[in-house]
């Protein structure tokens, strides 16, 4: 069961975000920036008060994804994607992405704070960041 609304043009939105982030980090890349964009459908607190949608995560601006604003985000989900897409719809969650809302792929090591949130952990060239459980109980 999702845990989040979802249609399957949704789903073929969050195949292509993934894919478009973190396909250079292999699937579990990919299921880890599905998981923290789900994690900001599910969450109604810091900058994601308004973000109910999956499309709505998708394009939110200011504080979205820079994959949107490349071309390679627009190309078809490939049925594979979308297999993993559905996984993190149905709230599957991995680890070090498990509770997170940020991500970002640094030149370097991974800063221990990233706009004031904790870093949880590192796959691959990701960066992965978590609130607070007392400032986003949602997200936990």
């Amino acid at each position: 069961m999702a845990v989040v609304p979802n249609t399957e043009e949704d789903v073929k939105l969050l195949a292509r975000l993934m894919r478009a982030e973190a396909e250079g980090d292999g699937e579990l890349g990919m299921l880890m920036v599905g998981n923290t964009g789900i994690n900001r459908v599910r969450v109604r607190c810091l900058d994601f008060k308004d973000i109910n949608t999956i499309r709505r995560m998708v394009f939110q601006s200011p504080g979205g994804f820079e994959a949107t604003q490349k071309g390679y985000f627009y190309q078809r989900a490939r049925e594979k994607d979308k297999r993993l897409a559905r996984k993190t719809i149905k709230g599957l969650r991995y680890h070090p992405a498990t509770n997170t809302l940020w991500f970002f792929m640094p030149e370097g090591n991974c800063p221990a704070q990233w706009f004031g949130q904790w870093n949880v952990g590192r796959y691959k060239s990701h960066c992965f960041y978590a609130p607070t459980q007392s400032d986003c109980p949602k997200a936990y």
